[in-house]
This record gives structure tokens, C-alpha cells and sequence, in this order.
């Protein structure tokens, strides 16, 4: 039996990005490309569809604060809605959110140029959890608990 290019698995949030994850700017149309004759010509924009759910896609910045290699900190992640996500959580600095993903799903590629590539994901998403569904990672979590047993 093989795994078969383009499968998506199904992950937790805290399990992709334990320490949480930083959403940077907002959330955009991911739109196709457009040529300069097609702009010329006045074609509208299309935004791009998925091909397995049929939904819109979206897409925003992101930086993981757990990733070491600061090339790979800061990816883009696709929203995959009807209609435009909206972030449940309020800015912490100008232009940055923490956030939590709902339906988060990962699929497997291959990154980096000639000897020098490595593993990565392109990660999609339904939605935004709701603010206050999490403590914003395990880190957070049992840094929380640990706190509270002590003070007990």
C-alpha cells in the first residue's frame, strides 16, 4: 500500500505547533496569478478554489515561535472557507495575533534547492478556534499547571 502525492493529514494544533503559532497581518484572497495582458485586457481576479473540498482559499503569514531555523519560522497557511475567516483573538503588537487553527490538516513536501532540501508541510486550515478554547499551546498549558501546583 502507498501514500499517494497530495494526501492531507488531519493534525491537532497543538501537535503542529506546540508553542503556538503567531498569525502576521491579515488574512488575504489567495488569488490565481494574472498576467500582465490579462490586467491589461481588465480581467478580473479569480480566487483560488481547492481541489478536494471545492471551498475558497485564503491565506495569511505566519511564524512559529518553536522553530529554530529561522528560515522555516515564518510560512504561509491556506484557509479554506466560503467566506473570509475572521482571527477570534485580539493583536498583541501591531499587525500580530497569536491564533489557534481549527481543521488543520498537513501534506507532506519538498522543500529547499539542489543537496540542501529538506522536509516540509503546507498546512491548511477550516477556520479560527475560538479565543479562550486553548491556552495557546502545551508549552503554556503545563507551564500553567506547573505554576498552579506550586502555588498550591
Amino acid at each position: 500500500m502507498a501514500i499517494e502525492k497530495g494526501i492531507r493529514f488531519s493534525v491537532d494544533h497543538d501537535d503542529a505547533f506546540p508553542q503556538g503559532l503567531v498569525m502576521v497581518g491579515e488574512v488575504s484572497p489567495d488569488n490565481e496569478y494574472q498576467s500582465r495582458e490579462e490586467r491589461a485586457q481588465g480581467r478580473p481576479t479569480r480566487q483560488r478554489v481547492d481541489e478536494v473540498t471545492g471551498k475558497r482559499q485564503w491565506k495569511f503569514m505566519a511564524t512559529d515561535p518553536g522553530e529554530t531555523k529561522a528560515k522555516r519560522a515564518s510560512f504561509e497557511i491556506t484557509l479554506l472557507a466560503d467566506v473570509q475567516p475572521v482571527p477570534t483573538t485580539a493583536e498583541v503588537m501591531p499587525g500580530m495575533r497569536p491564533v489557534e487553527l481549527d481543521g488543520l490538516t498537513a501534506e507532506p513536501k519538498v522543500a529547499g534547492q539542489g543537496e540542501y532540501k529538506y522536509l516540509s508541510y503546507v498546512f491548511r486550515a477550516t477556520g479560527f478556534k475560538a479565543a479562550g478554547s486553548g491556552a495557546g499551546g502545551k508549552a503554556a498549558r503545563s507551564t500553567a499547571g506547573e505554576s498552579s501546583a506550586k502555588a498550591a
